[in-house]
C-alpha cells in the first residue's frame, strides 16, 4: 500500500519525490531520499513484465490512436544539459489501453518498428512520421479533424472571412457526431448519419478549399491550412465509413495530458531508464483512468499477487481486466 501510494503520489499526482519526503517529515517520518528512490526502482523492476504484456496487448488491437510528446531528460553524455526525448503514445480505443513508449528521438522509425505488421485503422495528427502509413497494406489511415479545425482557427487573423466559413462547416461535422451520442447511435446508425449529413458538409469544404486555393498565398495561414486539409483529404474524410471511428486523436491527447502536468514539476526525467519508468507508470494508470479504476487499488493488488502469478495469467493484471471484487 505505501509503494502504491508513493508511485501514485509521483506519477497520477504529480508529487516528486522531494515533496513527498516533505509531507512524510510533517508526520514525524523520516525516510532518507535514497531509500525512496530504491523502492521506485524495485516497484519497476517488478512492474517491467507486466508492462511488456501491456505493450503487447495494446499493438494487436486493429484501432489504434498514436501521438507523441517531448520530455526533458538528464543525460550523462551531456554534462549540464538535457536531451529531448519523446514519449510515443499508443491509445487503443475500443479496448481503452493505452502504452506509452519512452524513445531518445521523434523519428518516423519508432512507430514503424511497433506497427511494422499491424492492420487495422491508425489515427494520427498530421505529423509527416506518420505519413508511412498511408502506403502501408492493411492500414487505413485516419486523419484528426482537431488539428485540421486549430490550423483554421490560427488563419482568423490572417483571413477571418475564409477561415470563418471553414470552421463553421467543422463546427457542423461535431454538432452530427454530439448527436449521434446523444442518441445512443449504434456504430451502423452513427456511420448512416455521418453518410447522410456530415459526407455533404465534408464535400463543401473540399469544393470550397478547392475553388479558394488558388487565390491566397501559399505560406499565409490560410494558405497552410488550405494545404494541410489538402495533403490529408483522405485521411480526414476515412472516419465516416464506420461508425467505431472517432472524428478526431483527442483520446489520445488527452491520454497524454498528465505528461504534460508532470513536466511542469518534475521538470526532466533524471536518466533514459527513469523516463522508462515514466513511461510505464502513465501506461497503466492512463489506462486505469479509462477504465475509472483506483490506481492505488489496482498498484497495491498488483504489487501484492504478481510474485505467485503465472506469466500466462500477466494479462489478468491489466487494468483493463481488472475487477476490484
Amino acid at each position: 500500500n505505501l509503494l502504491s501510494h508513493i508511485a501514485v503520489s509521483k506519477f497520477v499526482d504529480h508529487l516528486p519525490l522531494y515533496r513527498q519526503l516533505k509531507i512524510f517529515e510533517r508526520y514525524g517520518i523520516t525516510i532518507p531520499t535514497s531509500t525512496l528512490e530504491s523502492w521506485i526502482r524495485i516497484c519497476s523492476r517488478t512492474l517491467r513484465l507486466l508492462y511488456a504484456v501491456q505493450k503487447e496487448t495494446v499493438l494487436v488491437q486493429d484501432y489504434l490512436q498514436v501521438d507523441e510528446s517531448p520530455i526533458r531528460v538528464l543525460d550523462n553524455d551531456k554534462k549540464g544539459a538535457t536531451h529531448l526525448g519523446y514519449m510515443w503514445v499508443y491509445h487503443a480505443v475500443l479496448s481503452k489501453m493505452v502504452y506509452f513508449e519512452y524513445r531518445k528521438g521523434r523519428s518516423g522509425e519508432f512507430p514503424q518498428e511497433n506497427l511494422s505488421k499491424f492492420k487495422g485503422y491508425l489515427q494520427t495528427d498530421g505529423y509527416s512520421g506518420y505519413l508511412q502509413f498511408e502506403k502501408q497494406d492493411g492500414i487505413t489511415h485516419l486523419g484528426c479533424w482537431a488539428h485540421a479545425r486549430r490550423k483554421f482557427e490560427h488563419a482568423l487573423d490572417n483571413d477571418k472571412e475564409r477561415a470563418t466559413i471553414i470552421l463553421h462547416w467543422i463546427q457542423q461535422l461535431y454538432t452530427i457526431e454530439r448527436e449521434a451520442v446523444e442518441k445512443g447511435l449504434s456504430p451502423e446508425g452513427t456511420k448512416t448519419l455521418r453518410l447522410e449529413k456530415s459526407l455533404p458538409i465534408i464535400n463543401l469544404i473540399g469544393k470550397y478549399i478547392l475553388q479558394e486555393n488558388n487565390n491566397v498565398l501559399p505560406k499565409s495561414s490560410i494558405g497552410v491550412a488550405f494545404t494541410y486539409c489538402t495533403e490529408r483529404w483522405s485521411t480526414l474524410s476515412n472516419y465516416i465509413m464506420n461508425g467505431l471511428l472517432q472524428i478526431d486523436n483527442n483520446l489520445v491527447e488527452n491520454a497524454i495530458r498528465p505528461l504534460g502536468l508532470g513536466r511542469k514539476n518534475y521538470l526532466f526525467a533524471g536518466s533514459h531508464a527513469a523516463a522508462e519508468d515514466i513511461a510505464m507508470y502513465y501506461s497503466f494508470f492512463a489506462s486505469c483512468k479509462a477504465h475509472n479504476i483506483n490506481p492505488e487499488t489496482w498498484l497495491s493488488f498488483v504489487l501484492g499477487h504478481i510474485t505467485d502469478a503465472k506469466p500466462s495469467q500477466y494479462v489478468n493484471l491489466l487494468p483493463a481486466n481488472f475487477k476490484p471484487e
